[in-house]
């Protein structure tokens, strides 16, 4: 068997209840083989924790004291220039080394929330968010409208091969 593409650290307890850890294996590894990117060369750290570890995170280093989702720090800036357009895939660094990606945190507190408040089962918000963050440390983004098309294009296409519906559609 490889070894694992996410590099999980838990530190709230409920994640085990949807088992985050094969949750984070899934939509990273159908991230990556989405983007014609070999798992075996790469690896994601991922933070389970609670809405007052990422609020704090997310005040330290966004400036904005509350919780949130899902956070992602890429390893590298991969972002086009030219809006809308495709980031350049990350290239390993050592042959037999993996390389890192970057690093996630994810909220239960607000993930069970918001798929509550979204009709949504826990593990398919959860999937799509991890997908969203892995997205993320390729280089996609939605700051800008034509990286936010190409970035929800991509996510609609990955969760519709995991059976997930249009998470942006009413």
């Amino acid at each position: 068997m490889s070894r694992p593409l996410v590099d999980l650290v838990i530190e709230e307890p409920r994640w085990e209840e949807i088992d985050l850890p094969a949750l984070a294996e899934h939509a990273a590894q159908a991230v990556l083989a989405d983007q014609g990117l070999d798992p075996e060369v790469f690896e994601i750290s991922l933070l389970g924790c609670n809405d007052d570890r990422i609020a704090q995170l997310n005040a330290d280093f966004r400036g904005k004291p509350a919780p949130t989702n899902v956070l992602s720090w890429p390893a590298e800036d991969l972002a086009p220039e030219d809006e809308g357009a495709q980031p350049e895939p990350p290239e390993p660094f050592a042959p037999g080394m993996p390389e890192g990606l970057g690093d996630i945190a994810i909220a239960f507190d607000t993930c069970a929330r918001e798929a509550g408040e979204q009709g949504k089962s826990l593990r398919d918000h959860c999937l799509h968010l991890l997908v969203h963050g892995v997205l993320h440390l390729l280089g996609f983004d939605h700051i800008r409208d034509g990286d936010a098309t190409l970035m929800e294009e991509i996510e609609v296409r990955i969760l519709a091969r995991m059976g997930i519906v249009n998470p942006y559609e009413e």
